[in-house]
């Protein structure tokens, strides 16, 4: 039913996440990123930015031809529309999911995908830049710490809010972040990566990409747009 273009990375497992607490059917595409699958003609016309994850859902609940969709938000949006599952009725409480799920996208994600950039990738280490974006990502583990303080999930019952910033916290260690200090943050992430669901979302790693993370020069170049003449 659902065709999902997918490489090992916190976007991609939150829509892995969503599919496997659903229970929808799916087939994986995989999109290696560290060897440029994502300049393909062909994946270009389902995700224009040459960004994964994307998804065509072949029925849609209106019965019309296949839907495409990328951005890793509005794949979370559009499947919690579509499945009713994951996304409060309630108008207060599917505001403050929208709200959560906008934080991550604007916030949570970006600042910490520069904390991985220049901590782990960039080819030179830059101590301001490392600094600022350690810091910046400890601050927004604040934020959602203090979210967590009375409650179990980030708006009521579990939801895409949870799906879209779960990932993101997975690699605490590579982003200089001690959980110990969060210790909302960290109930809230040891509960999540007890469900079943979380378990078979992060198991499809052993069969697309067992080598994690790209690491080798040529996919860097690939990856960040690094020209040898400009290093």
């Amino acid at each position: 039913m659902i065709d999902l273009y997918y490489w090992t990375t916190p976007n991609g497992h939150k829509i892995t996440l969503f599919l496997e607490e659903a229970g929808l059917e799916y087939t994986i595409h995989p999109i290696n990123i560290g060897k440029g699958d994502q300049f393909a003609p062909e994946f270009l016309k389902i995700a224009p930015n040459n960004r994964i994850p994307a998804i065509v859902d072949n029925n849609p609940n209106d019965h019309g031809d296949a839907i495409p969709v990328f951005e890793s938000g509005a794949i979370l949006q559009y499947l919690a529309e579509k499945t009713g599952k994951f996304m409060p009725a309630d108008l207060r409480a599917r505001t403050q999911t929208l709200e959560w799920l906008n934080w991550q996208m604007g916030g949570l994600g970006p600042m910490a995908g520069q904390n991985h950039h220049f901590g782990q990738y960039a080819p030179e280490k830059i101590d301001y830049a490392i600094a600022r974006y350690v810091k910046e990502t400890g601050r927004l583990y604040g934020v959602l710490d203090r979210r967590l303080q009375d409650r179990e999930f980030i708006v009521g019952d579990y939801s895409i809010a949870d799906m879209a910033c779960y990932p993101w916290v997975v690699p605490h260690e590579r982003q200089m972040q001690n959980l110990d200090d969060f210790p909302n943050l960290k109930r809230w992430f040891d509960a999540i990566a007890a469900r079943p669901a979380t378990k078979r979302a992060y198991a499809v790693i052993d069969r697309i990409n067992p080598g994690q993370p790209p690491s080798d020069d040529e996919a860097k170049k690939i990856l960040f747009g690094i020209d040898d003449d400009k290093k």
